[in-house]
């Protein structure tokens, strides 16, 4: 007995110890990661601050909205409606393009058993890093021959092929995963490729669609790039172009411009909060398991 409670003691404290350096190295982290978060959040809260403040030039903007004002919300919305409206349907249709698209080549690349698959991988890991202003270059004389230029559909298909190389391969990784025995089940019951792609595969697939279908959305809600190379008049302008001709105009008033910023992320953190547990499950499962 006399030896068992020294022995007691001494691992009592040694709990302590570990505990007291647990607790300050959760309080460090937690610091690190408040600060981070400061950082990475200073330019939204500038970007909201500036566009309370009516009126005020790059070199008057101060720290707090001392006087708030939306008045700067109001010129934006009138000034930009119309961009705000070819932007939403620029994305949606980019995002249901890429999706559909991508879904059946994405199934036929998990299903076909060849050299050939490996092929068309490598080239679509080597598309995603072509340079975005290669390109639109490319297209422009494309476009310009099939009559795309200035229309809705051709920003579509411009953005489209920015995110279909992605697109196919997230959709691919997750159906690799699917259980073959679901898929045979299904083709000795009589079932065709296209019937087990449409009532098996892609209800299956759901998260993986969604999350293809966010990163198509987000690339044509923010597409600056096709829609200044592929529109050459003021018909059609998105809400990229339209901030852009703000900030070159001869008297800026940045507190127009800061409130476009804000609105311009509306869509793209209202669909990110939405869908965010889609978006978690389909990245974790298109990363293959």
């Amino acid at each position: 007995m006399t030896t068992v409670a020294p022995i007691r003691a001494e691992s009592l404290r040694r709990r302590r110890k570990i505990a007291r350096r647990h607790r300050l190295s959760s309080a460090t982290r937690s610091l690190v990661g408040a600060i981070i978060l400061a950082l990475l959040l200073y330019p939204v809260y500038w970007l909201v601050n500036a566009s309370l403040q009516s009126g005020a030039s790059a070199a008057s903007i101060t720290s707090l909205p001392l006087a708030p004002s939306l008045g700067a919300y109001g010129r934006a919305l009138d000034d930009q409606f119309s961009n705000i409206v070819t932007s939403l349907v620029v994305a949606v249709g980019t995002a249901v393009l890429s999706v559909a698209i991508a879904a059946p080549a994405a199934f036929g690349l998990s299903r076909l058993r060849s050299r050939f698959v490996d092929v068309v991988l490598i080239t679509l890991f080597i598309a995603q890093i072509v340079p975005g202003i290669v390109l639109a270059n490319s297209l422009y004389t494309m476009f310009d021959t099939l009559g795309l230029l200035n229309s809705y559909f051709g920003l579509m298909l411009a953005n489209a092929s920015g995110t279909l190389p992605f697109a196919i391969l997230l959709l691919r990784a997750f159906m690799r995963e699917l259980d073959p025995e679901l898929l045979e089940a299904a083709r000795l019951d009589g079932a065709g490729n296209l019937r087990t792609f449409a009532a098996i595969v892609l209800p299956l697939s759901r998260n993986a669609l969604i999350t293809a279908g966010i990163f198509g959305f987000l690339a044509g809600w923010g597409d600056f790039l096709f829609a200044l190379t592929l529109t050459t008049g003021s018909d059609l302008r998105t809400m990229s172009i339209g901030i852009f001709q703000y900030i070159g105009s001869p008297n800026v008033e940045w507190s127009a411009v800061m409130a476009a910023g804000v609105l311009a992320s509306i869509p793209a953190i209202v669909l990110l909060l939405l869908l965010q547990r889609y978006l978690k499950a389909g990245l974790a499962q298109g990363s293959g398991k």
